[in-house]
């Protein structure tokens, strides 16, 4: 049973491996690959790289001069090895070790809490074998780990080491397979069997060429390197010489290190000319050097990874080259033709019109020699100067020149028109052209002998005419060259323009600059920097494309529309490049993603592409051509995804340090400190093609839900409050493709106050608290019942108080009642004083009357001596201070302090003027007071107006009332 299921199991990977080899990309020999430059001045290290090596994680590994160097597709570090020494060899064993070698020293890193520590092995060495030396080879084999150095193999495994060493040296040792070569110097190839050497016959033959490179070849075969005879086959019996196309090459560079690319292709580094890659028949396909993108031609180590990337260390700097890619490019470094405007494939040669003329090569090679091209420019002669335009029409070439028109042959060119900047050529009605140029528009039409030639210019119309569409209605749309729209109607000759109209933003055009026309899909539309529009020839105005616009995203604002096949379209917006695909009604597939590398590198507003075939397009650029195949295009096909890995996690709470290295790579629980509770994720998608990358995080326990697509590869969260997270992210790329998401789990620890001891110590200081509380609380109620008591006594001494000012009051009140009654019995007895004098002197008066009418018998009246005696005494009577002491008296009783009070605020008052005022404030009336003062009516009449001016009354204040309110 357990055979059946290995049979079974070899069976699946045969098929695989067959389906592997056939769905290889194959490597195009025109041009050359997208090669990425990793520079020293990027990574920061040393210049020299000597070995590459890939983790289980998706993580590149150099061994560079300063050290171990990692990239895992955003961030690069350097780890530095003891006494740093520099690393000649680097391995990864898929199980998190990454083994390290370098002069007398190797061991391997791994990852310890976080953080990527070296752990030496040499200790493991016996002690006579010791290395001095470069360790220049590391291979895993299974549960082994094979070391070479120049003069020793040591085998490590179940924790010891084995060495094999030779009486002859050796050079490098090579796994093929899963065979091991090592060439001993002078001897020949042995093979290395489980911990012994075997010579293998017939590798005399190599000579002292030196064998730098050991690859499989087809089956139980093996391709040999060299570098000095180039390159050898052994076929497990003997080792003959390989004649091929790369022999002479690789002898002339000098071959220093090979991979085979699966499927049928082999890489070979050089010291002196780059990277070349032959088929398994020996020809050269690739060739790859400083002048076509590498930073250095030395390479000293290549490596291909699982993604069909291959890289080069070199003797300054990194590359990438990208096999698989869909674009291969071709750069004049030497600046030979300059600019290139546009480009075209025409009976087998490349054409390139550029700012400095017209220039081709051949286009497929006539020698024979070599499957990779090599294009050699020449300048056509009498083209020099700026090319517009290169266009096929009827099988014949047309070059828009700025001093005219040319039709182009063989590498020759023949004048067809005059009239400069020939910017664009379209058909027109029955087998003409229409051109626009620099002032108007011009006819070509084909002659006898097929080819083209002028016609006339069109009169009436003479504005520069960037663009020109013919729509259905047989009108011309066109795009000037700096501003707005025409629409023009020639004649039914085509001689002269017999209408014509400009359009601008008063037509419902977003402006008049840059608007330019095409055809989409036999449709005429204007593209703008706002969208593009349509024309209704019903309201003459312009209204946005909105299907289009929507479907398109951010290429709705693209500048140029240029036809691809069928109906697919390139969209050029302001130098980014997508193709569109609308051969499904209602379904616009866009592929931008493919083309992000060309992004910046065409010239703006003059962007050009031709098509080849139905599946290859050359695309001019500022500096060459590009060679786009459509068959190695997929951007919807899905692919598989390596995980996100999380970086760095740094604390910047304060200042940036580092909290662990590799923080999704470990399984020991990250711990952080409360106070550096402010902390930055790095993280990465280890995915090393051209491509457009997002990033999407959730932080459980901190946030809700994912965060929005970003291109950001960090993240700080600031103020975590104690306990664990989740911080997971996921990557999506060309917004096709999306990972699953990685989970970084982290704990954030209580602050110190919050920690256990500080815990226990709380627990004894609320049990010191309570008794010291209690103890407190006790002198608190002692104290609170002396304070109750004392308010009681308080509060009844206020009684007391209160009662007898309650007591007090009622004896005043009485006193005041017995005052008032005293009052008003002294305002009685004063009225009746008064009115009792008042009486005497109305008496006396009328007594005073009376006498002077008495007579004596006999008739006469009394004498006057008589009379004025008894008119005396009534005078007495009547002015007798006495009466008004008593008075006077009685009222001071009654009213207290009044003549006080009058005198102090009226001193010039006199006597007769303070009775008055008395008589007046008991409300007297006048015949009262007349008799009072002894005096008329008229007298007190005349007092009272004179008493009015002392007391400084106004007129209507009444004067009782006055001295009522004094």
């Amino acid at each position: 049973m357990y055979r059946n299921n290995g049979k079974r199991i070899y069976f699946i990977l045969f098929f695989l491996l067959l389906s592997c080899i056939a769905g290889a990309t194959e490597i195009k020999n025109i041009g050359v690959p997208y090669v990425q430059n990793y520079s020293k001045a990027l990574y920061q290290s040393g210049n020299q790289n000597w070995s590459i090596t890939k983790d289980e994680h998706g993580i590149m590994y150099f061994g560079n001069a300063d050290g171990l160097l990692s990239f895992d597709g955003k961030y690069w570090q350097m780890h530095t090895m003891p006494n740093g020494l520099i690393v000649r060899s680097v391995a990864a064993d898929g199980r998190g070790k990454i083994y390290v070698g370098g002069f007398g020293e190797f061991g391997y890193w791994e990852n310890t809490r976080g953080f990527l520590t070296y752990h030496s092995l040499i200790a493991r060495v016996p002690k006579k074998y010791v290395p001095t030396e470069e360790i220049w080879k590391i291979y895993i084999d299974g549960n082994r780990v094979i070391f070479q150095s120049f003069g020793s193999i040591y085998i490590y495994a179940d924790g010891k080491i084995t060495v094999i060493k030779s009486p002859n040296p050796y050079l490098f040792l090579y796994q093929s397979g899963k065979r091991f070569f090592v060439e001993q110097i002078g001897y020949g190839l042995f093979e290395l069997k489980s911990n012994h050497l075997k010579y293998v016959a017939g590798s005399n033959i190599l000579g002292n060429s030196g064998v730098l490179s050991i690859l499989p070849f087809q089956k139980d075969k093996f391709l040999i390197g060299t570098a000095k005879t180039g390159l050898f086959i052994y076929d497990g019996k003997q080792v003959r010489p390989w004649a091929n196309q790369a022999n002479d090459f690789l002898k002339t560079y000098q071959l220093n290190n090979g991979v085979a690319i699966r499927g049928k292709y082999f890489a070979y580094g050089t010291i002196l000319n780059g990277v070349v890659i032959i088929d398994t028949a020996g020809n050269v396909v690739q060739h790859i050097n400083k002048s076509s993108g590498l930073q250095n031609n030395t390479v000293l180590s290549l490596y291909i990874d699982n993604e069909e990337n291959l890289w080069a260390g070199l003797d300054n700097g990194i590359d990438r080259i990208e096999l698989n890619s869909p674009l291969y490019f071709y750069f004049d470094k030497t600046g030979n033709f300059g600019t290139v405007y546009s480009s075209i494939i025409y009976n087998k040669k490349i054409y390139l019109g550029t700012n400095q003329g017209l220039f081709y090569s051949d286009w497929i090679p006539n020698n024979g020699n070599h499957l990779f091209q090599i294009f050699e420019f020449k300048l056509i002669p009498g083209s020099q100067g700026q090319v517009w335009d290169l266009s096929i029409h009827d099988g014949k070439l047309l070059c828009g020149h700025n001093d005219g028109t040319y039709q182009v042959d063989n590498g020759a060119i023949n004048k067809i028109s005059s009239a400069n900047g020939g910017w664009i050529l379209k058909p027109l009605n029955n087998n003409l052209l229409i051109q626009g140029t620099y002032n108007g528009l011009v006819i070509y039409h084909k002659d006898a002998s097929g080819n083209w030639v002028f016609d006339h210019k069109v009169d009436g119309f003479s504005e520069p005419s960037r663009y020109v569409e013919q729509d259905n209605k047989g009108e011309v749309w066109i795009s000037h060259a700096y501003k707005g729209i025409y629409k023009v109607t020639l004649s039914t000759d085509l001689k002269k323009a017999v209408a014509e109209k400009y359009y601008d933003e008063r037509s419902g055009l977003p402006g008049s600059y840059n608007i330019n026309v095409f055809s989409l899909d036999n449709r005429i539309v204007f593209s703008s920097d706002s969208g593009f529009y349509v024309y209704d020839d019903i309201t003459d105005r312009f209204y946005k494309y909105q299907q289009l616009n929507k479907k398109l995203g951010s290429f709705a604002s693209s500048n140029k529309i240029i036809p691809a096949d069928g109906k697919k379209y390139w969209f050029i917006n302001h130098g980014r490049v997508a193709l569109a695909d609308l051969s499904s009604p209602g379904n616009l597939r866009i592929d931008s993603n493919s083309f992000t590398m060309l992004n910046g590198q065409m010239v703006q507003y003059y962007e050009n592409i031709s098509r080849i075939n139905n599946r290859i397009y050359l695309i001019s650029i500022d500096d060459g051509f590009v060679i786009f195949n459509d068959e190695n295009a997929n951007p919807h096909n899905k692919v598989n995804l390596p995980a996100v890995l999380i970086g760095k996690v740094e604390n910047v709470t304060d200042k940036i340090t580092s909290i662990s290295e590799n923080g999704g790579n470990t399984e020991d629980e990250v711990d952080i400190p409360f106070a550096k509770n402010n902390i930055r994720i790095a993280y990465s998608l280890p995915y090393y093609r051209q491509a457009k990358i997002k990033y999407q995080y959730y932080l459980k326990g901190y946030s809700t839900q994912w965060s929005d697509w970003t291109a950001q590869s960090q993240k700080e969260f600031t103020n975590l409050g104690q306990g664990t997270y989740n911080f997971s992210v996921r990557a999506k790329i060309n917004d096709d493709n999306i990972t699953s998401a990685t989970v970084f789990t982290f704990t954030i620890l209580p602050p110190w106050y919050s920690s256990k001891p500080a815990m226990v110590f709380y627990l004894l200081l609320v049990i010191l608290a309570y008794y010291v509380f209690r103890h407190f609380y006790r002198l608190k109620l002692k104290r609170h019942q002396e304070h109750i008591h004392q308010k009681l006594q308080k509060e009844k001494e206020e009684f007391l108080k209160q009662e007898a000012i309650a007591n007090e009051q009622q004896i005043v009140k009485i006193k005041n009642e017995q005052l008032q009654a005293d009052l008003a019995g002294k305002s009685r007895e004063l009225a009746n004083s008064a009115m009792n004098i008042v009486y005497k002197n109305e008496l006396l008066q009328k007594i005073s009357d009376e006498i002077s009418h008495l007579k004596d018998s006999t008739g006469k009246k009394l004498p006057d001596e008589q009379l004025r005696r008894i008119q005396k005494v009534i005078n007495e009577g009547m002015t007798d201070e006495r009466d008004w002491n008593l008075f006077e008296t009685s009222f001071n009783e009654a009213h207290e302090s009044f003549f006080i009070k009058l005198k102090s605020h009226h001193p010039d008052l006199v006597p007769n003027d303070l009775k008055l005022c008395a008589y007046l404030r008991m409300n007297m009336n006048s015949k009262e007071m007349a008799s009072l003062l002894n005096i008329s009516l008229r007298g007190v009449e005349i007092r009272r107006y004179r008493l009015r001016k002392k007391l400084n009354l106004e007129h209507d204040k009444n004067l009782v009332e006055f001295l009522m309110e004094l």
